[in-house]
């Protein structure tokens, strides 16, 4: 990677045109010609076709500045290659040379560029011309100063003095202009730069100099040829005023002759003027100054012998030609996405623009008319004649760069040649143009009125079938609720925004199939439906009901359903794209495996196979043989009666556009995008980069040209997608597939461009043509247009493979993966960073990792799996080459050379340290998007150090604006983003919103309901009047929708990130409880670096999540909790498992095989299953809890205040505890639980909302069993089961929390008002079919990827419909049965009985078969034959009988869910399930859900419409519900309150010398009491415990912290504390100390003492009237502080049991040291021992560790291998006042110098503590360390302190 300063320095300097006042704007680094210049400074907006830019005429004298800030990605074709039609002119440009003056872009490829026509660089061809670029400039802002000053005058001033490149850095030398330290910003100020004059080009004739000097003709190939009547060719005379090769192009091309004339030719007076068309080309300039030529075309307008035709500046000379006037524009029109309206059709063009004048269309002669208008800002684009031939337009309709939309001008043109050569009389017409009258065209497509319309949801959350939909749908509601039409919405996903009130006015929680559907249409006499919001599944239904809803009357919106049909079927798509001359890939259709095995035959392999009407790669796959086919088709016909099967391209780019056309045919592609992968890969799988990065505009142009024909040829009405296969080493194309309808990367280009794709889709359905919806975001353009983009935006997939047993981690064309993240940066390193980040916080960029892959790197790299990133990471850190990855991996090289330069650049980064790293290098890390972690893991150093770093040095992100214009035009939504590719920011902060931290990317356990939460929360503080900020960085959310805050921020939620927006916006407060787990990961902390959060205190948090911590709390309260322990050895584990009995859940901290949390039924099952964890041990401990068989699970959600209860709902679990709550099924309101049990819950959730101080959500799981209840784990957050219980109970409890949290006025308990018999019960959504090899059991990891909900009238009900919802076919006749246990066998027989008594036919495998016939239930039995399946009968044939779809319904209860096997044993069980699974039959595997269907389908429910299916969202009358009753205190332990534990404190009056005094009890007492203190203070501030009390503080010695914390301590606690010096004491007259306690004994209720003598303590306690507290004596101890140090052990990392502390610095003199060892006699720990010789610890405290068996290492160094074991690394002070040879004090006072540099070997959750004061001991770079622990050990000593002071003083 090629630095930036080794290239010379170019400063940018500005004219304001308003006052002439020159300003320097910026600096860049130059990479064309080393020289200054001057010209006119203009923008253009265009994303691809730089080398057709810069060669374009028009641009003559300008300094272009584009906006698309990557610039070089494909290179530059050959200068020599010599067009095919032109012969003699260049092939690939629109003139011989370059025409700018300069170049200005953000962003520079370098030499790196990739395209298979390049051949050079750009930076090449500019230095070969002698034009001077620039690049590291903000571009944007430069934009914004051009749209609001107009077009300037600029220069581009070289570096004066001489540079001095060091050449390429290769090993960190060489670096003499780098600042080392000190503020960036005023970097260049000293550097010095020519002086050139100004240059103003618009004064110039620039025609003269760009236009051809002599005629000169172009012909065009004689079969092409026109001819005229007389024989001769027919000739256009071409008069070139800065003319472009393409349209010279675009005539010869259409078979004339063009004869090229210069600018002031005159062809009236030529000898051989004979021509019969007259074209006027664009040009540069000012028209005013071109007379001559207007004077000419005047003539030619008089004569009126010829049509005539002109294009920008030609349009201009023929406008003045005609009368009328130009006008200088305020900075013009420059890009390829301008919208232009044909006044006459009403059609609306995209167009490609460059001009800085316009026609003043007021001074029109009445003869001429309008024929464009530009609709954005209404200023002229075209002119015609009302009665000749002539026409114009502004806009360049021959493109290059550019759409090519409106080349059938040039047909218009040339046809019209022909008519007037056939009749004069044609001269006296005006021109024709295609498209029809506007009239006549609104008649034919009228807007749609309708009064009541459903949309359809797309149900569960499924692979493939996500989040995007909640968005979609949504959007789609807006939109119909904006043009005031009754909407209904049936979606049975409870989960989402979609499902909630303020959006659909009705919405039905209904399966998305064609029964319901139909059912709710007749029911609602509704008029109209929207089947392409909800998926394939809506899609699906639309199908099917095609036939039925004209005669239910119902109208289908947007795109028609056969258009669907056509592009579903894969052979009726092929078909039709024949029909228009575009390929598909080679395929051929087949409904049977043979037929498959004959297409194949002319197709060859290797062919990938689709099943027909399947979401998202469902049943597809590649086959290399016939093998592969055969079995990738058995899947396919099991999902689809058809497959498709296509010729494979693997390695061809796969490219997409996103497509949207109305009904009056207006089309446009918002968004392209292009997968990082080859194809090959599921979409949905691929990394996908937007816009695309490495298409030239030919490319680009030549796909979206294709994508309109297609779509207006399909008759999409709407917005469609439509993927392509590229042929990197030509132009050859296949389209792959359209998606007529909403898709995932729909979702993705909505949230890339700004542009609200569904939301437009829904108003084009109407009717409502593009060009009349205006643009949200700039609120004055128009919506039919396409984005352009100044930045670049990276998808990245998440994938949780891992979750599942035996499940295959390849990529392939069937979808994996369970969610996406999107992320923003103006270069593609910045973007693909942060996006890396996203997927996982585990992950800190593009480094190397040690990744867990099974192969090696070569065949993670040939066959693509979930950890390909790191594969790529890992091969360059290996030194691979680029070129050899790209021949393993067929990735566009350009990618692979970004990537290569990331770890080139990490690798330099090595080299440095915080010290030594130059600015301008950390400038640039944080530019290519390295984070602050990332840096500070090469420099061994933490986050915060190098965050400070940065801010010392004035490097700090800026926030910049996605506005859908680049800049262009004004933005007024703050959809936003951090760069640090920039110099200003694009918003102001004065809102100081809160912050709502959101979800981020979807995963199995944390998905859409947390995205309902964060958006609730914020519409919640949004009504209440709350400016608010929304941090998320999830594509397919409503969170990340612009219109829901005030503020979008498109980011991470890291602390760095979250930290940089919090202090940019001055943030009010963070709420981070409604975003799941990944929020909650930071609120520590976020808290702990002075970020206000709202709601729970952080350590609160940290309580309810570090097991130990929430442990003790449990036991301080009373409330029961399953019996657990952290082990560390095999042996400690089989003996735990021994004492508590078998089954166990085993969770492991380390694992290499996936295998994660399991349930373990016998000694056998634990040690095959801990052999699968890597490794047990003191690193890697492994937890096992007693697990509670037969028990009830229950769901608990909360909301309090202060850590009072203020709403509650309870949820029973179907399945019995042991599956893991995210699968389990959910009834609310309960059913079946004793009240008594209710009673135990609601009054142990009272006591935890407590103990933990709860403001805001929280969710508590319990074990129930015999009304015994048990608490698994309590989460201080919105949990997932939020909106169901809101939805269901109706009280949105999310609203309630985040007012409590808000701190406004919430009411407790609102009123709820269920009518009776209602029911809902939530299922879970599983994707087993999507991953391959997956066991579908239910067990303690969660599996599911998404939920829905249905109501009924009882729970039997709701689970039918809920359990169809999920794509479950209830059975119609044959049911098979296979029960492992016997347990199991005896709770089912009533249920089987039943079955066979309502008709069912049976079928069951051989154990259960014998069972049931046992009991008189005739079963057909079926068998598994591993291996001899040919063998078998297949009337016999359990296989056979799944294979071919005989069976409804397959109930495998496995005997238990024991131990996951290793993948290499497949029991018959697990095959079968995955066959059910393989050949979509419905299977359940849990006996409870199993009973629970049976008992619903002898019910035979008729599942009609009820009353209890929908909410209708309008005020309901308020009902009434009694309080909460409250508990007898018999019913349940209560536990002592903290006036009881003060009133029975064994410390009351006691004297306080020594930690010998205290008992492991005492310890146990002081910290809850010290616990219970600091939710005292957070709550109260101050407590009135010792109201009265008086505390003198006796202090012979210096002291800050232990004086001011025992005052704190005392005055928190309603006393007095009187400070008490020596210096001011009678000591100074020779005072004993004796006399000084008595004497302040008789005044006080307690002394605090601090002396030098070792005996003071002793001394004063004997002769104190009142209690003595040591706060140390000499040398020997310091009690309270060792108090406080074990606090702070036990408070940050859990436990003190277990731990290896490590003591280091002066340990003969440290008395701390001397008193923390003593009380650690009660722990179970390992010390280490580090100090120099002089200050070892004493004798006898050594001594007592070593007869403990504590003592470990000792070292008089601090080693990498000490600290790297170290749980706790405790630092002292060498102390000089302990010295008595001040000589010995020098030489061993520097020895142990903890810095960032030891930390590096440390543990990531270990702690740094310190006593403090400290001198030299740890460096200040580790202050910022959230290991040290040193500070906060100061705040925990104060609320110690007030424990102690108060079980001594308290009444």
């Amino acid at each position: 990677m090629e630095l930036d300063n080794e290239r010379a320095v170019v400063a940018l300097e500005l004219k304001d045109p308003r006052d002439e006042t020159v300003h320097r704007f910026g600096h860049g680094y130059s990479f064309g010609a080393s020289k200054s210049v001057a010209g006119e400074l203009v923008f253009q907006t265009g994303m691809v076709g730089y080398p057709e830019s810069i060669t374009d005429p028009s641009y003559r004298g300008q300094i272009l500045v584009l906006t698309f800030p990557l610039v070089g990605n494909y290179g530059v074709p050959s200068r020599e290659e010599r067009d095919a039609l032109l012969k003699d002119l260049p092939a690939h440009f629109e003139a011989s040379e370059i025409h700018i003056a300069g170049l200005v872009v953000a962003s520079y490829s370098g030499q790196d560029f990739s395209h298979h026509l390049a051949t050079s660089s750009l930076g090449q061809w500019l230095k070969e011309q002698d034009v001077p670029a620039i690049y590291g400039v903000d571009t944007r802002d430069l934009t914004k100063q051009i749209r609001e000053k107009g077009s300037m005058l600029g220069r581009l001033l070289i570096q004066k003095q001489e540079f001095n490149s060091p050449g390429r850095l290769t090993n960190g030398a060489g670096r003499a202009n780098g600042l080392v330290n000190g503020n960036l910003k005023n970097h260049h100020l000293s550097l010095r730069f020519e002086d050139i004059p100004w240059r103003d080009p618009n004064g110039q004739n620039l025609v003269a100099e760009v236009s051809i000097k002599s005629p000169r003709i172009y012909s065009p190939a004689p079969a092409a040829a026109l001819k005229h009547p007389s024989g001769r060719p027919v000739r256009v005379l071409f008069v070139d005023v800065g003319f472009k090769y393409n349209q010279l192009r675009c005539l010869i091309s259409r078979g004339v002759e063009v004869e090229v004339v210069p600018w002031d030719y005159d062809f009236h007076n030529a000898a051989d003027h004979e021509y019969d068309g007259l074209f006027v080309s664009n040009g540069p300039g000012n028209p005013a100054l071109m007379e001559t030529t207007v004077a000419h075309l005047a003539r030619a307008l008089q004569e009126a012998k010829t049509p005539i035709f002109g294009i920008c500046l030609g349009h201009q000379l023929l406008a003045r030609a005609a009368g009328a006037k130009t006008m200088k524009m305020k900075f013009g029109n420059r890009g390829h996405n301008i919208p232009c309206t044909n006044l006459l059709s009403g059609r609306c063009y995209i167009t490609s623009q460059n001009h800085g004048y316009a026609v003043d269309s007021h001074t029109l002669p009445s003869s001429w008319k309008e024929l464009f208008v530009n609709a954005n800002d209404g200023s002229n684009e075209g002119i015609r004649h009302v009665s000749r031939p002539y026409f114009s337009v502004q806009f360049h309709p021959e493109s290059a760069p550019g759409p090519r939309d409106t080349e059938f001008l040039f047909d218009v043109f040339v046809n019209t040649i022909k008519k007037t050569l056939t009749s004069p009389a044609y001269l006296s017409q005006p021109v024709r143009f295609p498209g029809g009258d506007i009239k006549e065209n609104q008649s034919l497509n009228p807007r749609i009125h309708v009064k009541k319309a459903l949309v359809l949801g797309s149900g569960g959350l499924s692979i493939g079938q996500a989040g995007e939909f909640d968005y979609s749908g949504s959007q789609a509601i807006k939109a119909l609720k904006e043009e005031g039409i009754y909407t209904i919405l049936i979606n049975p996903n409870i989960a989402t925004i979609q499902t909630s009130k303020g959006l659909a006015d009705k919405v039905y929680f209904l399966p998305v199939n064609a029964d319901f559907v139909r059912k709710v249409i007749v029911h609602e006499k509704l008029d109209a439906i929207y089947v392409t919001f909800g998926g394939q599944t809506a899609l699906q239904v639309g199908i099917q009901l095609k036939d039925e809803l004209e005669s239910l009357g119902v109208q289908v919106l947007g795109t028609p359903i056969d258009t669907i049909i056509t592009t579903e079927d894969r052979e009726l798509f092929a078909r039709s794209m024949e029909s228009i001359g575009e390929s598909c890939a080679k395929s051929a259709s087949a409904s049977s495996t043979e037929e498959a095995k004959r297409v194949v035959k002319d197709i060859g392999y290797p062919v990938i196979v689709r099943a027909a009407y399947a979401l998202g790669g469902l049943g597809s796959g590649f086959a290399e043989d016939e093998e592969g086919l055969v079995d990738l088709c058995d899947r396919a016909f099991a999902a689809s009666p058809q497959v498709l099967i296509e010729r494979s391209m693997k390695g061809w780019k796969e490219i997409e556009y996103e497509v949207v056309r109305d009904a009056h045919d207006n089309c446009i592609t918002v968004c392209n995008m292009e997968n990082f992968d080859p194809l090959g890969i599921h979409t949905g799988d691929s990394v996908v980069v937007a816009p695309s990065q490495t298409l030239s505009d030919e490319d680009y142009n030549m796909l979206r040209t294709t994508a309109v024909n297609v779509i207006r040829h399909l008759g999409v009405v709407g917005e469609c997608n439509i993927q392509y296969a590229l042929n990197p080493d030509s132009r050859e194309y296949c389209i792959i597939e359209v998606n007529a309808r909403l898709s995932r990367s729909s979702a993705l280009a909505s949230k890339a461009t700004g542009y609200p794709l569904a939301f437009i889709a829904a108003k084009l359905g109407l009717g409502i043509p593009l060009n009349e919806i205006k643009n949200s975001v700039t609120k004055v353009t128009c919506a039919c247009f396409e984005p352009s983009l100044d930045y670049v935006v990276v998808k990245i997939p998440r994938w949780d493979l891992k979750k599942f047993t035996r499940v295959s981690t390849l990529l392939g064309s069937s979808m994996k993966s369970v969610g996406e993240v999107m992320s923003i940066g103006r270069n593609f390193e910045e973007a693909i960073q942060k996006a890396i980040r996203a997927v996982d916080i585990n992950n800190l960029g593009f480094n190397e990792t040690t990744a867990l892959m099974s192969i090696d790197i070569d065949t993670e790299l040939q066959t693509p799996s979930d950890q390909r990133m790191f594969a790529l990471a890992n091969a360059m850190h290996n030194g691979y080459s680029v070129q050899k990855i790209w021949e393993l991996t067929k990735i566009d090289k350009w990618f692979l050379t970004r990537l290569k330069g990331l770890s080139d650049f990490g690798r330099l980064m090595t080299r440095y340290n915080t010290k030594t790293v130059p600015m301008d290098l950390l400038q640039k890390a944080k530019q290519l998007g390295f984070a602050d972690k990332q840096l500070a893991k090469f420099w061994s150093s933490n986050e915060l150090a190098v965050r400070r770093l940065r801010i010392d040095a004035g490097i700090t992100p800026v926030v910049k604006q996605i506005d859908t214009v680049a800049a262009e035009f004004p933005a007024y939504t703050n959809y936003l983003y951090l760069t640090y590719n920039g110099s200003s920011h694009d918003v102001t902060f004065d809102d100081h919103g809160v912050m709502v931290l959101g979800s981020g990317v979807y995963r199995i356990g944390s998905s859409v309901e947390f995205d309902w939460c964060s958006v609730r929360a914020i519409r919640t503080l949004r009504d209440q009047g709350f400016k608010t900020v929304m941090v998320n960085y999830n594509p397919e959310t409503v969170s990340t929708d612009y219109d829901e805050a005030e503020k979008l921020y498109f980011e991470n939620i890291t602390i760095e990130t979250v930290l940089d927006i919090y202090q940019l916006e001055s943030s009010s407060g963070v709420i981070l409880s409604m975003g799941g787990q990944t929020p909650n990961n930071i609120a520590l902390p976020l808290y702990r670096l002075s970020v206000k959060i709202l709601g729970t205190s952080p350590e609160m948090i940290d309580t309810a999540e570090n097991r130990y911590k929430f442990s003790r709390m449990l036991d301080r309260i009373g409330v029961d909790q399953p019996q657990w322990k952290e082990l560390t050895s095999f042996d400690e584990a089989n003996e735990f498992c021994d004492k508590v009995t078998y089954p166990v859940l085993v969770r492991p901290s380390y694992v290499l095989s996936g295998a994660a949390m399991n349930t373990v039924y016998s000694r056998d099952d634990l040690a095959n299953y801990l052999q699968q964890a890597a490794d047990v041990s003191r690193e890697h401990p492994v937890v096992i809890t007693k697990y509670i068989e037969n028990a009830k699970e229950i769901e608990m959600d909360a909301v309090a205040r202060n850590g009072k209860m203020i709403g509650h709902f309870i949820s029973e679990h179907v399945e019995n505890a042991g599956v893991h709550s995210g699968d389990a099924t959910l009834i609310q309101p309960p059913q079946d639980l004793d009240p008594e049990t209710v009673r135990r819950i609601e009054d142990a959730t009272r006591k935890i909302g407590d103990a933990l101080n709860v403001t805001g959500p929280f969710n508590i799981q319990f074990i129930a069993k015999d009304n015994d209840i048990k608490v698994i784990e309590c989460n201080v957050r919105a949990s997932r089961s939020f909106p169901f219980v809101s939805k269901v109970m109706g009280v949105d409890l999310i609203e309630m929390a985040t007012k409590a949290m808000a701190g406004l006025p919430v009411q407790e308990y609102p009123p709820v008002t269920i009518p009776p018999d209602y029911i809902g019960v939530k299922v879970p959504q599983f994707s087993f079919s999507r991953l391959s090899g997956a066991d579908p059991v239910l067990g303690v990891e969660m599996a599911s990827t998404g939920e829905v909900a249905c109501f009924g009238r009882t729970k039997y009900e709701a689970y039918t419909k809920a359990l169809i919802s999920t794509g479950f076919r209830l059975p119609r006749k044959n049911i098979l049965l296979s029960i492992g246990s016997f347990k199991d066998k005896i709770e089912m027989l009533p249920s089987v009985k039943k079955l066979h008594e309502h008709g069912y036919n049976l079928f069951a495998t051989a154990g259960t078969a014998d069972y049931l016939q046992e009991y008189g239930i005739p079963t057909k039995f079926l068998e598994v034959l591993r291996g001899h399946e040919a063998d078998q009968k297949p009337e016999y044939s359990l296989p056979q009988h799944l294979s071919s779809n005989l069976i409804d319904l397959y109930i495998n209860l496995p005997s238990s869910n024991r131990f996951r096997r290793p993948a290499s044993y497949v029991s018959k069980g697990y095959r079968t399930r995955r066959m059910a699974v393989d050949y979509q039959t419905p299977l359940v595997t849990n006996v409870k859900n199993a009973k629970l269907l049976i008992e619903a389908l002898v019910r035979k429910y008729d599942l009609e419409i009820s009353d209890v299916d929908y909410q209708t969202f309008v005020p309901a009358p308020e009902a009434h519900l009694d309080g909460i009753q409250e508990l007898d205190g018999a019913q349940m332990k209560r536990s002592p309150s903290l006036h009881q534990l003060l009133q029975s404190s064994p410390l009351k009056g006691k004297h306080i010398v020594s930690v010998n005094q205290f008992t492991r009890h005492d310890l146990h007492l002081l910290f809850t009491v010290a616990s219970e203190m600091r939710i005292g203070v957070e709550r109260e501030g101050c407590l009135d415990i010792l109201k009265g009390k008086v505390l003198h503080e006796m202090f012979y010695e210096p002291s800050t912290r232990t004086l001011v914390s025992f005052d704190t301590a005392m005055r928190r606690l309603g006393g007095v504390s009187i400070p008490v010096t020596e210096a001011r004491s009678s000591t100074t007259k020779g005072e004993s100390l004796k006399d000084t306690v008595r004497t302040l004994g008789a005044y006080g209720d307690a002394i605090v003492l601090r002396h030098p003598s070792e005996n003071s303590a002793d001394v004063a306690a004997k002769f104190s009237p009142v209690p003595v507290l040591n706060a140390g004596n000499g040398a020997r101890e310091h009690p309270t502080q060792a108090f406080l140090d074990l606090f702070t052990i036990r408070e940050e990392l859990g436990t003190v049991n277990g731990l290896v502390v490590t003591f280091v610095g002066d340990l003969r003199y440290g008395r701390t040291v001397h008193s923390l060892c003593a009380l650690l006699s009660h722990y179970d720990v390992t010390v280490q021992l580090v100090a120099p010789a002089a200050l070892a610890l004493p004798q006898d405290v050594r001594a007592g560790l070593q007869q403990r068996r504590q003592l470990g290492t000792e070292s008089k160094a601090l080693t990498p291998e000490i600290v790297a074991r170290s749980d706790v690394l405790y630092c002292t002070r060498v102390q000089q006042e302990r010295f008595e040879d001040v000589a010995v004090y020098e030489q061993v006072k520097d020895t142990y110098v903890v810095n960032n540099a030891t930390l590096k070997e440390a543990k990531q959750n270990m702690i740094v503590m310190h006593p403090l004061p400290r001198n030299q001991e740890i460096a200040e770079e580790v202050d910022f360390d959230p290991r040290a622990a040193y500070f906060r050990q100061m705040k925990y000593g104060m609320y110690v302190r007030m424990a102690l002071l108060a079980l001594i003083l308290a009444p």
